[in-house]
């Protein structure tokens, strides 16, 4: 018996790693799940547990007053939703779209929808396909807040945290860009220290207990640096961009010594760099956010 006797009814679009997991939670809280996918063959395993394949993607978001969209990124969501059966099969039905894409691809898919007579929320995923139905997961939403509401019931069988950020509908693609930003970026440069160490002898392995290290400095530095960018205090003392523009051209020098491309340093000390002959050397490294954000 489901635990959401109001809402007994979801729909699935997309069955690729995220959407499968997805589809299994919404299965474990009892919900009546309906799953489609462009590539046929995806959805066995789902219904042997349960949730019911539909044989076109039109059939699929009639079966459901919510339909949750999870695909690669919204041209592949137009693709589905665009068609005119589909479109017509969703009016005056809701459309939660987890996939990702831009802020404006997100407010571009809302004033379709509206203007389709379909209700539409957008959000994003933040955690990978194993915390999905457990505490660990979080999702972000924006969107009407009455709407977000009415299907928090259901969203939540997917487990962990859900915040609504607000009515303006790209502000949940705007926190999910700005957080992959950090995490991209992060990884790149943990990809380009690994292969400098590789090169000066050092194994992975050896340098990982220490990288966890530098890892667990940051996220203090993350809470004082947006102090410093909200309230327009950029004071260096005790580390300038100066120092840092030092260390990241050892950098730049030791990766080339070895043969390693150095561009995404190069780039970051170009930054550095930049704020320096703009007269704010004695300010520290995240004045860089002020003068990227110049127009």
């Amino acid at each position: 018996m489901s635990s959401h006797p109001q809402q007994s009814a979801v729909t699935v679009l997309g069955l690729g790693p995220m959407g499968r997991a997805l589809a299994g939670a919404f299965l474990d809280a009892g919900l009546r799940t309906t799953v489609w996918n462009r590539t046929p063959g995806r959805n066995r395993d789902l219904v042997e547990r349960g949730a019911v394949g539909a044989r076109s993607a039109e059939e699929a978001v009639a079966a459901s007053g919510l339909t949750v969209a999870c695909v690669v990124n919204y041209d592949a969501v137009d693709a589905i939703l665009r068609r005119e059966a589909v479109t017509d099969a969703l009016k005056g039905r809701t459309v939660v779209n987890l996939s990702a894409d831009t802020p404006a691809r997100a407010r571009d898919t809302a004033a379709w929808a509206a203007g389709h007579g379909i209700q539409y929320l957008d959000g994003a995923i933040m955690t990978p396909t194993t915390t999905i139905g457990t505490p660990a997961a979080v999702f972000i939403h924006s969107g009407p807040e009455e709407l977000y509401r009415k299907h928090l019931p259901v969203l939540e069988a997917l487990g962990g945290t859900h915040t609504h950020l607000g009515e303006e509908i790209g502000r949940a693609a705007a926190y999910d860009i700005a957080l992959l930003d950090i995490f991209w970026t992060a990884m790149a440069g943990y990809a380009h220290a690994l292969a400098v160490a590789k090169a000066e002898g050092v194994t992975a392995q050896e340098l990982a207990p220490l990288a966890k290290g530098i890892g667990a400095i940051i996220p203090p530095l993350f809470e004082q640096a947006a102090e410093g960018v909200d309230s327009g205090d950029f004071s260096g003392e005790g580390n300038p961009i100066t120092s840092a523009a030092s260390s990241m051209a050892h950098i730049v020098q030791t990766s080339e010594g070895h043969g390693i491309d150095a561009g995404v340093m190069r780039a970051a000390e170009g930054m550095a760099r930049r704020v320096i002959g703009l007269g704010h050397g004695t300010d520290g490294f995240i004045r860089i956010a002020e003068v990227l954000g110049r127009r």
